[in-house]
């Protein structure tokens, strides 16, 4: 990974986190870089579960990008360990570098290391760029998601 640093998240890496969630379509129109707290609140959360992780890619001292890994032990497909890649996101002037592909290949390696027999994650219908990287890394279209906002 040459000068890449992927590492736990940490209350100082928040601002930068919270900034690269924001800065695209979908995200401006739901993520609120102004108030930190619930963010802070929610790394305090995830800090605390060790099915959790929320890490950062760091390159020259700079946070460059992020995604969290949960790890779901259960009891279908024969006890199957899984995990759930979410919230990734490159910093505008790392996208296309293959930092992406880095941060990606580190969650799969990092599911194999827990004992996963699969890793899934779910993608905004409207990303298309993101469909065709996360294909490109192996990755199957093969179920339809589903939300209830509550």
């Amino acid at each position: 990974m040459g000068d890449l640093e992927i590492r736990a998240a940490g209350a100082d890496d928040v601002p930068a986190i919270v900034a690269m969630l924001a800065d695209d379509p979908l995200g401006a129109q739901r993520e609120s870089p102004d108030d930190l707290a619930p963010y802070l609140a929610a790394l305090e959360r995830l800090s605390a579960d060790p099915n959790q992780r929320l890490v950062v890619a760091v390159r020259q001292g700079r946070v460059v990008g992020t995604l969290q890994l949960t790890i779901i032990p259960g009891l279908s497909r024969r006890g199957a360990t899984r995990s759930i890649i979410e919230g990734v996101r490159i910093h505008a002037d790392e996208r296309g570098s293959g930092l992406g592909t880095q941060l990606i290949e580190w969650a799969v390696d990092a599911s194999r290391r827990q004992g996963c027999q699969l890793v899934q994650l779910t993608s905004d219908r409207t990303r298309t760029d993101a469909h065709r990287f996360y294909e490109r890394l192996g990755f199957t279209a093969s179920h339809t998601g589903f939300k209830l906002q509550l």
